[in-house]
């Protein structure tokens, strides 16, 4: 559980009321498709071992320590909020694998590295939260190398959805989704880059569910549910928080009629 003289010094009366600083603070982060659309965008990537990976928006670094343990990779992680990296560094300490990944807090749009060093720029469910989604995309392409690879899955609208939907979800979570012709995929292409990859998928509440369930260990969800709860009994803004996103419109039961996945891959 918990170290209870680390959480009497979180302050969190202070924290801030948002989608990821709520979910760096109870140590999950998830996207669409969960493990099996990462093990597919590895996949596309041309991800194996001894390759040079980069995980733009990182989270608590579930898909870098996944990397490193499956496919020998050496990995960096990027994430804009500290309390993330600090959650990432405390995953690799605990799965061993200290010594192929490493954490930086860093702007997805402005990376801290030189052109042409990573064999493959990844990101799941970042892109729809940064308003430069074009400029974001080229700075993946800049970081990575001739011949590599740059690739993200992202919530993709299937079908346009009723417009009070597409505001909750925006107020709520801070996402801008877009569809695949008009949106993700001229993103690849406006980035200059080449034998792009496309596919979508539908998905539902189900198998969300059980794709979300397999990328953590059981360990997870108790530190999770442990932090959630404390948080709610301790923190103003996290009930007001809460009682907005349960301020549901009716169309949010038909939320898998409209959106589902896409995995987006193009080759510098």
């Amino acid at each position: 559980m918990e170290n209870k003289k680390q959480l009497s010094l979180e302050k969190i009366s202070e924290l801030e009321p948002s989608y990821f600083e709520l979910q760096a603070y109870w140590g999950t982060t998830k996207h669409v498709g969960g493990l099996k659309a990462t093990r597919e965008l590895i996949e596309l990537c041309h991800i194996n071992k001894g390759k040079y990976v980069l995980d733009v928006g990182c989270g608590v670094g579930i898909t870098p320590c996944y990397l490193a343990k499956r496919y020998d990779c050496r990995v960096v992680g990027v994430d804009l909020s500290e309390r993330m990296i600090d959650r990432s560094n405390e995953r690799a300490k605990r799965e061993g694998v200290e010594d192929r990944v490493e954490f930086r807090v860093a702007d997805a749009q402005n990376l801290p590295f030189e052109d042409n060093i990573f064999d493959a720029v990844i990101c799941e469910s970042v892109l729809a939260f940064i308003e430069d989604k074009q400029g974001t995309v080229d700075e993946f392409a800049r970081v990575g190398k001739p011949g590599g690879y740059v690739g993200f899955n992202e919530v993709t609208w299937i079908k346009a959805p009723p417009p009070e939907l597409a505001e909750y979800l925006s107020r709520t979570v801070g996402a801008e989704f877009l569809t695949c012709d008009n949106g993700w995929k001229e993103l690849l292409e406006g980035s200059g880059l080449r034998e792009t990859v496309v596919r979508i998928y539908k998905t539902n509440a189900l198998s969300q569910w059980v794709n979300e369930v397999r990328q953590f260990e059981f360990l997870d969800f108790l530190r999770a549910w442990y932090r959630f709860l404390f948080l709610f009994t301790k923190s103003p803004a996290c009930r007001r928080f809460a009682k907005e996103a349960l301020s549901m419109p009716k169309s949010i039961f038909g939320l898998f009629k409209y959106f589902g996945y896409g995995i987006y891959v193009g080759r510098k």
